[in-house]
């Protein structure tokens, strides 16, 4: 009897460790201070101007906004759309917000969705890319929506948040890193392209950009049609088309190509790690579904 209930005792304990949820520690109250760096102020967190005060409420509890939080609180809406956005629609809704924390130089961006299973379109990485192609450096970024949205809005509330800061963003740059959203999200869900490798495509093609310094777009199509094929990438003719057109905007941006370098090889070594977490996840469940197989084999062979 103990022969056969070994395998299932087995199983549960397996079972445990793989669904076992992860507790953190928090302060007594719940909260945690932060330690505002006077040099660039508090940090701006910019709420989406059609929440409602409930989603609103929602957001704030997100991002760990209390009123003991010392931070500057602002509005993004259709109207700031309108000046970022070339094509911008003044009478967009907008839902995602965004708190941001400037940092010292070099610290790079450092990017967090906190509701994700709200921002359903864009990823970490392709804010990563599209913040450095608009100009949005050395700080951490937290993102947030109440509900379900693309995400795509949060980007413009980025760039406000940024510029209360001190900043000034080229609205070239701005809009130019809104089109490489849009394609971002497009390839991802209309070409079928994982995440994280459309990701690893765009910050592998800036990356050559940046070394190779470009002067004409047919140079550009070369280094894309190098990337797609070491990725072993395929796109239709339009979206490949649609690519070499962002990229070849992005080479004509008035950006110090000289100083990408850093950030993006950050950002490849982030969206590097992420995949080989992908490959290893697959492998794992992989052998989690062929031990409960060949454990239903032996309890089929001692019954049989």
């Amino acid at each position: 009897m103990k022969k056969l209930l070994l395998p299932f005792i087995t199983a549960m304990l397996l079972i445990g460790m793989i669904i076992a949820p992860t507790y953190s520690l928090a302060d007594s109250d719940g909260s945690t201070e932060e330690v505002v760096n006077e040099k660039f102020g508090a940090p701006i967190v910019v709420y989406g101007g059609n929440l409602t005060a409930e989603q609103k409420d929602s957001v704030k509890k997100s991002l760990k906004i209390t009123d003991k939080s010392d931070v500057q609180e602002i509005e993004v809406t259709g109207k700031d759309l309108a000046t970022y956005l070339q094509d911008g629609d003044a009478s967009a809704r907008m839902f995602s917000s965004a708190k941001i924390t400037r940092k010292d130089a070099g610290k790079g961006l450092v990017i967090s969705i906190v509701t994700p299973d709200d921002i359903t379109e864009v990823t970490s990485e392709m804010y990563a890319n599209a913040m450095l192609t608009a100009g949005v450096q050395d700080a951490v970024v937290e993102i947030a929506a109440p509900k379900p949205v693309t995400g795509h809005s949060a980007l413009v509330g980025i760039y406000k948040a940024y510029e209360v800061t001190g900043e000034k963003l080229d609205p070239e740059r701005t809009d130019v890193a809104n089109d490489e959203l849009s394609i971002a999200t497009n390839l991802a869900k209309d070409a079928g392209i994982d995440e994280a490798k459309v990701s690893e495509l765009l910050t592998e093609i800036k990356k050559q950009i940046a070394e190779q310094n470009p002067v004409s777009r047919e140079e550009v199509e070369k280094i894309v049609s190098e990337q797609l094929a070491n990725l072993k990438i395929e796109l239709s003719d339009k979206d490949r088309q649609l690519l070499i057109d962002l990229m070849d905007r992005i080479r004509q941006l008035d950006i110090d190509f000289s100083q990408w370098s850093d950030e993006l090889n950050d950002l490849s070594k982030t969206i590097e790690d992420k995949i080989g977490e992908i490959v290893d996840n697959e492998g794992f469940w992989e052998s989690v579904k062929n031990f409960f197989s060949d454990l239903i084999d032996s309890i089929r062979s001692i019954f049989n």
